[in-house]
């Protein structure tokens, strides 16, 4: 007999409907377990406990951690590899193991994209139909936490069989029956938690009741303990206030309080709080003259300490201003010499002015007639300085001296006398004249020769002229050929 090749499941979750085929003919071990575990409600509840982007999402271990997860033989079953179910592309899906082979339970796994390394490692035995493949996308882009788990791990709700290829399953308790144990649990626990809360609870009797005294679920209401007032009319001793009411007879128990009631009944009323004014404001006086004395001879200690210290570092460097008279001295410069501020104000106001003079039109006018007087009086020096007769001479004059100079110098070190080190003493600076040699066109003959200009507009006109000089050799070509009709 052949086994049915149909299976379809939908996982509600809380992202969504994730609309799953089954291979039941490829897969019959691995599909009857997961149909089996989906009928007795096992995956209800269950998370999404790990997420690897891009590559899986993986579910069915009640305990949460990965770790978890039993089937319904008792013990891990036995891979189903088939030849022609490959890991080729997304919302495939498959078992997990624990690396091993052989080791499948209750946990599951859908790939994201291609998954080539899980080939002949993993047992593939459904797919993800229509658009539900969206909605395990969107578990695959969760925030993740450690360990690949989510921060927020999404959840099996429930599994709907739309066509279960097996009908001689016979689940061992359904999901409706295993909700309603679990309801019954859960209720049995409120009643035993009910039931300790009465036991152990006592009766107050000082508390009020307006319902009856047998029944327990009333609110009781408590009503506050009135206290006796405390009063001593023998401290006081003015009989009359003795007979004050009882909150007051509080404030004026006690010998020390009766005491100070006494003292000022007997002074007037106007007198106490001006002489209590005057107290609080000699005290501060008094506060305030020692903190500013204190702050003053911390001041003075501190000020004799650097004088001390500085007096023996000069000590120590064998400087002579370690002397008292030298230090006040010092002292007095530094308090005689003024601020940078002040000397920038001084400097400022000096000069304030200068530049204030107005025309006719009220216009601002700058004073230059020092600076035109300045350079008069240097081109009449210029004029009436005689002209040297070297640079009067030429070039020629000038390799005369040179070759003189260089005589001398022969001369000199032949001698063995040291020249020493030259001084200008050239007084006569101001008739020196510059000369510079006739330009007779040489060295713009060589810059050309030697150096190529490349104007780029130059080479742009070039090259459409060669441009139009090849387009018309071509014309005259097929000129000659003939024509084509």
């Amino acid at each position: 007999m052949a086994l049915p090749t149909n299976g379809r499941v939908i996982l509600d979750t809380t992202v969504g409907e994730i609309d799953i085929e089954l291979w039941s003919k490829e897969c019959p071990k691995t599909c009857r377990n997961f149909i089996t575990l989906a009928l007795e409600g096992y995956y209800d509840g269950v998370i999404f406990h790990r997420v690897v982007p891009g590559f899986l999402v993986q579910t069915g271990d009640r305990t949460g951690t990965g770790g978890g997860g039993e089937s319904i033989y008792g013990e891990p079953f036995e891979d189903e590899i088939h030849p022609r179910l490959r890991f080729a592309h997304r919302g495939l899906v498959a078992m997990a193991n624990n690396g091993t082979k052989n080791s499948n339970d209750s946990q599951f796994i859908i790939t994201l994209d291609r998954a080539d390394e899980l080939q002949g490692k993993h047992t593939l035995f459904g797919r993800c139909m229509g658009d539900t493949i969206y909605n395990v996308m969107k578990i695959g882009e969760m925030e993740l936490g450690e360990n690949e788990r989510p921060v927020y791990p999404p959840k099996i709700k429930s599994i709907r069989i739309l066509d279960n290829p097996f009908d001689d399953i016979v689940p061992r308790i359904t999901a409706a029956e295993k909700r309603a144990q679990q309801r019954a649990r859960e209720q049995a626990q409120k009643e035993r938690e009910e039931a300790e809360r009465r036991k152990g609870a006592k009766k107050n009797v000082g508390l009020l009741s307006f319902g009856d005294d047998g029944e327990g679920d009333s609110e009781p209401v408590s009503l506050p303990k009135k206290s006796k007032g405390i009063a001593r009319p023998d401290l006081v001793q003015d009989p009359e206030i003795a007979a004050v009411p009882d909150f007051v007879s509080k404030a004026a128990s006690g010998s020390s309080k009766s005491s100070k009631l006494a003292a000022s009944a007997s002074q007037p009323a106007e007198d106490r709080p001006k002489k209590k004014k005057d107290d609080d404001i000699t005290k501060i006086r008094e506060k305030h003259a020692q903190e500013a004395a204190s702050s003053a001879n911390v001041r003075k200690t501190e000020i004799a300490n650097l004088e001390a210290e500085i007096r023996s570092l000069q000590k120590r460097r064998g400087g002579d201003a370690d002397s008292d008279d030298e230090l006040e001295a010092m002292r007095k410069q530094k308090k005689s010499k003024g601020s940078y501020l002040e000397e920038e104000l001084a400097k400022y106001a000096k000069g304030r002015g200068r530049h204030s003079k107005r025309d006719a039109g009220g216009k601002k006018v700058k004073d230059e007639s020092d600076v035109l007087a300045a350079l008069n009086a240097f081109r009449g020096k210029l004029a009436s300085a005689p002209v040297d007769e070297r640079d009067a001479g030429g070039e020629g004059d000038a390799e005369m001296r040179d070759a003189d100079g260089g005589e001398e110098g022969e001369t000199a070190a032949a001698g063995g006398e040291d020249p020493g080190i030259e001084v200008d003493d050239d007084s006569g600076f101001l008739g020196h004249a510059l000369h510079f040699p006739k330009d007779d066109g040489e060295e713009t003959m060589k810059a050309e020769r030697d150096y190529e200009v490349i104007d780029p507009r130059i080479r742009g006109a070039r090259a459409r002229e060669e441009e139009r000089e090849r387009k018309k050799q071509q014309r005259e070509k097929h000129g000659r050929g003939g024509r084509r009709y």
